[in-house]
């Protein structure tokens, strides 16, 4: 390996622990989806076009976001306070022995926890403003990318045109190309199974005519996102508002996503496994180390650096050449980046 394919490793690396000591997680998603929907948005040959129509899909996306949290923070807190009750009752009825020793204190610590999310939504205003100007920031860097992709001006100038900055400059961009393919690779076969998924769930939750309709599909869409842990986090809301109606739809709610994912496990192996091919451990404890870090940002970014480290090492050739017989010296290693 060259030192300036090195210095460039050495950098990706830093930056990423930067951004999980920081709690950088949620410019760099900015970054990385704007770009990405700019690409996709690129289809005039003048990409202030799509800058333009990318500003505007964006405000009404934040105006719909906006929406949907202010019907969540009704929802939710809602649905908590009669499902529990109600899962209880119904035990009870069925003689169903549930996994607590005071069912009383179980009622008391569900109604504290409630309060405690309401204390929460208080500090909502300034958690948001902070979010929000991480968010701008991200977007104003991704279109300053899309518009003009040249990282180093200047280089026509240079002394020698072969310095060690201009070359570790394009080591560094080939390391983020290589980290932004990772990131296009994962999310979009994500962004493909939560279409299907929230599809189904659309059609289901309008069929049996679910309470907070709006909020259950746009979470099915946000929580399929999470790979594994956000099946279970939607799937955990769906019924628990199925059972604020009753125990039969809870139950009807519970068979179909059984089903639903069922189908998302074949599509899963057809079209994350396919092309990313990470064990489900490894995932699990990239997603586990990503949430403690950075919160939700460390988990969607938790298979998009799992990826990257992958694609990278493997463009690392090692050459392991035996010593002779008898000498008991360890094999020497040779490490050459693939091109």
């Amino acid at each position: 390996m060259s030192r300036v394919a090195r210095i460039s490793y050495i950098f990706m690396v830093v930056l990423l622990l930067i951004v999980g000591v920081l709690q950088l997680g949620t410019p760099l998603i900015a970054v990385l989806f704007a770009y990405f929907a700019l690409t996709k948005l690129d289809f005039t040959r003048h990409k202030a076009v799509a800058v333009g129509i990318f500003i505007v899909l964006l405000l009404g996306f934040f105006y719909g976001f906006a929406l949907f949290v202010k019907q969540a923070l009704v929802a939710l807190p809602a649905v908590v306070e009669t499902a529990i009750p109600k899962v209880i009752s119904f035990a009870e009825k069925h003689s169903i022995t549930l996994p607590f020793y005071d069912i009383d204190s179980l009622k008391a610590l569900a109604m504290e926890g409630v309060k405690d999310q309401l204390k929460y939504v208080g500090n909502f205003a300034k958690f948001a403003t902070k979010e929000f100007v991480a968010l701008v920031i991200g977007v104003v860097v991704a279109c300053s990318l899309f518009l003009s992709k040249k990282v180093e001006l200047g280089r026509e100038t240079a002394m020698f045109r072969n310095n060690l900055y201009s070359l570790v400059t394009d080591e560094i961009v080939l390391r983020f190309r290589s980290f932004y393919q990772s990131f296009v690779m994962v999310m979009g076969a994500q962004i493909i199974i939560s279409t299907i998924n929230t599809l189904f769930t659309t059609i289901f939750v309008i069929a049996v005519r679910l309470p907070w309709a709006g909020v259950v599909i746009v979470l099915t869409f946000l929580c399929g996102l999470l790979p594994i842990i956000g099946n279970v986090i939607s799937n955990t809301i769906i019924v628990g508002i199925a059972f604020t109606v009753s125990p039969k739809l809870a139950l009807v709610a519970l068979a179909f996503l059984i089903v639903i994912h069922k189908l998302e496990y074949f599509l899963n192996s057809k079209i994350i496994g396919d092309r990313i091919k990470n064990p489900v451990w490894l995932t699990l404890l990239a997603l586990i180390l990503g949430e403690r870090l950075m919160g939700i940002p460390g988990m969607i970014l938790a298979p998009v650096i799992l990826h990257y480290v992958k694609v990278e090492t493997s463009k690392i050739r090692v050459d392991e050449t035996s010593p002779p017989a008898g000498l008991g010296e360890p094999p020497t290693t040779h490490i050459a980046v693939g091109k």
